[in-house]
């Protein structure tokens, strides 16, 4: 018989990207108690990995607990980029509600409708919390609205749009469910989530049955699988059977070793778990994203959405460079490959393809930033390897007709930009589907464009914005092929010959572009040093020195004066690399290079593919 347990509660705190859902976390862990009153504490202490904290996102979903009033409330901090959606996607089957973050100034952007939409297909009760009310050019009372057309957008139930509104800035602390309340501590928000988010509900005698919706890994311990219990109850030493809704085939006998609860920011070990507990369960190796466990006697798997396929890939390959292997730790095909599948084990969006040629995989992920992510751990890492340039996953219709991935993209830019930003998308088959003011000066645009217009977009669109520009965008499905693209329309500098780039070489090659490397180098022929204001490819010698005689000394370089090199960030480099090119990665470097090295061939290469 289905009952509730009263003293839990399990949400997920959705939002758009920068909403301050982390910052929001943090908050109610300290009020709390979860922190000693002298303990230092990081910002966005939920943000543990390096490329969280640095680039202020959160990439993969958290789990954290706390204590109020005698409940424990487990709550699950999500990613707010769509490229991580397939995270928000699973968690939310562990929660019965959700706190939805929507920023007090920039109101209801393309993510809120992404994330809302899986909460209430799900049929969550959800709690708006609008944040950052404190904040000079805030209009609450305006985001309200949008939140409620948003609901009534996405056929949201009477219940669902019956949802308490509350107001916070999650930077000061405090929250309100009136605007003219008194601005103390959180306690009006834990109040609406013990009021309006529901118990979670089971059968504490039926069988076990506990959905894996997400997978940590450990180098000590392996993989640890999280999940809620949905009924009957999980102890250590219990046998129990994996199986998966997606595969009827799957029946496996295993054991739990060791069994876990949240509590703070810890993992706390416990003897046994009852319904609606969020667990952590180590020891079974075969663990998968999506899989059941249950009691042998009747193995019934808990049905599970299936993720959202991946729509841009690009190839990873061993660094086959004249400067191949002496700056990374991990080189060879093996390394790489075995590395590439263990991203398997926590990220379901990915898929990892063996190729024909052993040195190569193809990689497939939801997005640039994405893909961008793993090359970024991998370098840190010790790893060293080539990437090629990101391409669309096209499909076909039932006619053989070739379909591609479509974005929704979202911008908001100064008016004096929105001509520009116009041109350049419409150059990259980007439709203007509608244009209306965004706050003092600002105008929002809302684009249909195929994935692969947007793919090397992002910095030009800074460019053109003076980087005061917003671009968001959401996967919209997809459609008919658009026509052909052209992405770039500068040609690459490229070394003629190996050495250690020199200033008199470096100076004559900037008359003809933009440098991306210094004097003292590393080169070799066929790197790419800079890029070419034309179209066209040209090769120049910066390892060329100049010639001594009697009247002219060594010392009379260092009059030359030199252009500082455009140094690109990852991304940057990823979005400038051409099909012909590809970037090399190591742990200390970042370099462009053309797949075939030898000019002559090259130039072969060129001809045969007119």
């Amino acid at each position: 018989m289905k009952t509730t347990r009263e003293d839990v509660r399990n949400i997920a705190i959705i939002a758009h990207v920068d909403h301050g859902k982390t910052t929001l976390v943090d908050e109610l862990l300290k009020q709390s108690g979860v922190f000693r009153e002298n303990q230092e504490v990081a910002e966005r202490v939920m943000d543990s990995n390096d490329i969280e904290r640095e680039r202020g996102i959160t990439i993969l979903s958290k789990n954290t607990a706390v204590f109020y009033k005698g409940t424990k409330i487990n709550i699950i901090d999500t990613p707010g980029h769509a490229d991580f959606g397939g995270e928000v996607e699973r968690v939310l089957k562990m929660v019965n509600g959700v706190i939805l973050v929507v920023d007090a100034f920039e109101g209801a952007m393309p993510q809120t409708k992404f994330v809302l939409q899986k909460a209430l297909e799900l049929n969550l009760s959800v709690i708006v919390c609008i944040n950052k009310i404190d904040r000079p050019e805030a209009r609450p009372g305006e985001v309200i609205d949008e939140v409620l057309e948003l609901l009534l957008e996405l056929d949201a139930s009477d219940e669902q749009l019956d949802c308490p509104f509350v107001f916070a800035s999650a930077k000061g602390g405090y929250a309100v469910k009136d605007l003219g309340d008194e601005k103390k501590d959180m306690k009006p928000l834990f109040d609406t989530i013990l009021d309006h988010i529901p118990a979670p509900e089971g059968d504490p005698d039926a069988d076990t049955q506990i959905l894996i919706s997400t997978i940590d890994y450990n180098e000590y311990v392996g993989r640890i699988g999280v999940g809620k219990v949905d009924n009957g109850s999980i102890r250590v030493n219990q046998e129990v059977a994996l199986v998966n809704h997606h595969d009827p085939d799957k029946f496996k006998k295993v054991k739990v070793s060791r069994l876990y609860e949240f509590d703070g920011l810890e993992k706390v070990e416990v003897a046994e778990a009852k319904i609606g507990s969020i667990v952590a369960i180590s020891g079974i190796a075969d663990l998968h994203i999506g899989d059941t466990l249950c009691s042998p006697e009747h193995p019934d798997p808990i049905p599970f959405q299936k993720i959202s396929e991946p729509t841009i890939a690009m190839h990873f390959m061993v660094n086959d460079s004249p400067l191949a292997g002496t700056e990374g730790k991990y080189v060879t095909s093996r390394h790489i490959r075995d590395r590439l599948f263990r991203e398997l084990n926590t990220d379901v969006s990915l898929r990892v393809e063996e190729t024909e040629d052993a040195d190569r995989f193809k990689v497939s992920g939801r997005g640039e930033l994405h893909l961008s992510v793993l090359i970024e751990n991998m370098r840190r890492e010790g790893y060293e390897f080539a990437v090629s340039k990101a391409e669309v996953i096209y499909k076909q219709d039932e006619k053989g007709r070739r379909l591609e991935p479509m974005e929704l993209v979202y911008i908001d830019v100064p008016d004096e930009f929105s001509g520009t930003v116009i041109q350049k998308l419409s150059l990259r088959k980007g439709e203007l589907q509608g244009m209306s003011p965004s706050g003092t000066g600002y105008t929002r645009m809302e684009f249909s464009i195929p994935s692969r217009g947007l793919i090397g977009y992002r910095g030009d669109f800074l460019t053109d914005t003076k980087g005061n520009g917003v671009m968001n965008q959401l996967f919209d499905g997809y459609a008919l092929y658009k026509g052909d693209i052209q992405y770039r329309r500068q040609g690459s500098l490229i070394a003629f010959e190996s050495g250690e780039s020199v200033t008199y070489g470096l100076f004559n090659a900037q008359e003809r572009g933009n440098l991306f490397i210094g004097a003292g180098e590393k080169v070799y022929a066929g790197m790419v040093v800079g890029s070419n204001a034309k179209a066209e490819d040209i090769e120049v010698n910066v390892c060329k020195t100049k010639h001594l005689t009697n009247t002219r000394s060594s010392g009379s370089d260092e009059a030359l004066k030199l252009v500082p090199p455009i140094v690109m960030s990852l991304e940057q480099a990823l979005d400038f690399i051409d099909a012909d090119e590809l970037l090399e990665v190591t742990p200390e470097h970042l370099r462009l290079r053309k797949k075939i090295l030898d000019s002559r061939m090259r130039k072969r290469a060129g001809a045969q593919n007119k």
